[in-house]
Order: C-alpha cells, then structure tokens, then sequence
C-alpha cells in the first residue's frame, strides 16, 4: 500500500486512517471453510520467518497471510503446492509494500530449506502463473488494510506522560514507549498465528493490540479516553479480542517459565544428581513457575460505564456476548467469482479445485473465562520498583 513513511505523524494521519477504515469495511468475507485449514498455523508462521529472514515489513507480512488466509478460503490445494501458494503471496505482498531493493529475488526463494525439505524448485513461469491467478481472485485489488496497517497510528498516543504505572506516575515515558512498541508488536504477530482473528475487523485487531499492552504494563487508566476517541472502540466492545491475546500470551509466559524451569532443574540434576523427584513434587515444583491469573483492581476499569459503575469486567467477560466485529461482504463481482464452482487450470499444471459444498465456520470456544482485570506477577523488571 503506498503509504508515505510515518504517515501516522503528519497532517494527513487523520485522513489516511479513515480512508483506511472505510476499505476494511469492504474487506471480502472469510468463511474459514479451507479443508486445509489445519495446515494454516504452519504457513502463517513460515510466512513470518521468511518475511523476517528478508526483513519485509510487518504489512507485507500481514498482508501475504491475509491473502493466504482468503485463497484457501476459496480453493481446495494440495500441501506440495500450498507452498508455493504461500511464497507467492508474500510475493506480491512485498511487491505491494516494500521497496523494488526489498522484494525477495527468485534465487534466494529457492534457496529456502523449505523449498529443498518438498524438493520444489521455483521457476519465473511457475510464479507468474501463480500471481496472475493470486490477482485475479481478488480482480486485481490488493488494497486490503490489516491490523499492521493500523497499529503506528494507535501506538502515537498509546502512551501518554499523564498515565500512571501501579498508580504513581511513571519514572521513564520514553522507556514505557518503548515496552509498549515491543507488546502490541508482540500481540500483533498473535494475531497472525489463529485465523479467529480474521472475524474482527483489522482497525479492531490494532486496538486490542494496544489495550491488551496497557493491560501487561499495568498502566492506568487501562482505556484512556484519547484512545477512545481515536480509535471509536469502546472498552467492552474490545473485551472478546482482548480475551483471546491475553489467553494466548499467558499460555506463551506458561511454556517459556516451564522450559526455564526443565532447563534448570536438568543443570542442577548434572552438577549434584539428586534422587528423582515424585511426580507430587514435581508437579508442584512445575506450578511454581506458572503465573497467576490476573488479580482483581477494578478501579482502572469502572470508568468505562459511567452508568453503570458497579459492573466489573469480569461480568463483562463472563456474559454471553460473543458477537465479534461485523465485517462488509466483498463485491458481488468477486464474490461471484470466489464462489464460481469447477476447476481452475494454471499454467504449471496445478488444478485448484473450488469447493461445492459451503463447510461451517471452524471456531475456537474457550471453556475458561480471562480476566482482563488484573495484574501479571512477571511484569518486566524495569517497571518494577
């Protein structure tokens, strides 16, 4: 998308974002009815590592797997050729966002332990087939805003020297900036890794985004009214996505302290070798390293509902309020074409088969609910005091 560098900070910020808000709501819809919707994890986050090893920005990589996400969505393809699918999708992705110096050359493609792992060899012929078909299903249009799209222009005022940290003022707001940077980065890439995701919004994604790093960095208050108002998200209509990143971090600090613990306790086993532990013990030791849940302190948050004061979030959290962001159909002359049953011949050969049965949304329902009305007890260490 050619958008001007740190567009977010000039005159036209404001402008730019609401042209911006105004595509997404003509985004195409997203059924997740691929039936190689269980392989989506593994190539979004292939994706991610090659768009990391050329150093692509955080659009091209949201944008490849946005285009990923709606071509499967729409044919039925093999594994073998899902990757080339893949590849040639943060193809034009980079082509769309980056730089002509950036875009990743064929040779180097080639050179991916992916491509010689399914002994696939890329050729010119091959990848123009594919991003002439890629560009067709979306009749040449890949100005589709994403949550990186969003995110610098929310994260200009996430952080604010009139916020407070623990309730005391913060001692070092450039730092605090910094930390915010890094979680909704952070979030955002969650994102990409589960395609529930794909049933909000983009600007709604960003917002979460910001509000879930406010939540990890204990700032108060927890939805500030800039952002309110910049965003037009309130609180309780962002608790749903919310709930899914903080579920998703918290089972990431989980592995990462349970890893840490396994690493020590096999260091210590090598230098004194105890007797093994009880599996009692052992459990219990394992517990030690998971974090609480986050604990309650409403006050940030009752300022949401100035009429209703008295309801907390958990109560927010624990309704049956599921309905997530609703997002605008595509044009009928796409949706026609996406929906066009039979065959599609490229010119490598590669038959991509469209599905004439419309299978049901595969969901993710979480049995627990998360608050979002609390603190972590692994805060970064500089945010101490």
């Amino acid at each position: 998308m050619e958008l001007e560098a740190q567009w977010w900070t000039g005159q036209l910020a404001a402008d730019i974002h609401q042209a911006l808000r105004y595509k997404e709501l003509k985004l195409p819809s997203y059924k997740g009815q691929s039936p190689q919707l269980h392989l989506r994890r593994y190539f979004a986050d292939l994706i991610a590592i090659v768009s990391n090893r050329f150093r692509l920005c955080p659009a091209a990589r949201h944008l490849a797997v946005y285009l990923l996400d709606l071509f499967m969505d729409r044919y039925d393809i093999s594994t073998q050729q899902l990757h080339v699918v893949a590849l040639s999708c943060l193809l034009l992705a980079s082509k769309f966002e980056e730089k002509e110096d950036s875009v990743p050359k064929l040779e180097q493609l080639n050179s991916l332990g992916c491509m010689t792992n399914m002994n696939l060899v890329l050729t010119k012929q091959n990848l123009l087939h594919m991003e002439l078909l890629l560009l067709e299903t979306f009749q040449w249009n890949l100005c589709l805003p994403t949550a990186a799209h969003f995110i610098d222009y929310y994260l200009s005022i996430a952080v604010h020297e009139t916020d407070l940290h623990d309730g005391w003022p913060m001692v070092c707001l450039e730092k605090t900036k910094l930390y915010m940077a890094k979680y909704a980065d952070y979030f955002l890439e969650v994102s990409l890794q589960d395609h529930e995701f794909l049933n909000y919004a983009p600007s709604l994604v960003a917002t979460a985004c910001v509000a879930s790093s406010r939540v990890i960095l204990r700032l108060s208050p927890t939805w500030p009214t800039r952002l309110h108002h910049l965003t037009a998200y309130s609180w309780d209509f962002l608790v749903p996505c919310i709930e899914r990143l903080l579920i998703a971090h918290d089972n990431d600090v989980k592995e990462a302290n349970k890893q840490k613990g396994q690493q020590a306790q096999s260091a210590q086993h090598a230098v004194f070798q105890p007797p093994a532990p009880s599996a009692q013990q052992a459990n219990a030791q394992q517990h030690q390293h998971v974090p609480q849940y986050l604990q309650a302190h409403q006050s940030s948050l009752q300022f949401h509902h100035p009429a209703s004061q008295q309801q907390s979030c958990q109560q927010i959290l624990s309704s049956t309020h599921t309905a997530s962001y609703p997002l605008q159909t595509c044009p009928a002359a796409l949706q026609s074409s996406a929906q066009a049953r039979g065959h599609v011949q490229t010119g490598t050969a590669m038959s991509l088969a469209v599905p004439l049965d419309v299978k049901p949304c595969i969901s993710v329902s979480y049995n627990r609910t998360y608050q979002v009305n609390g603190r972590y007890s692994c805060i970064t260490p500089c945010f101490e005091r």
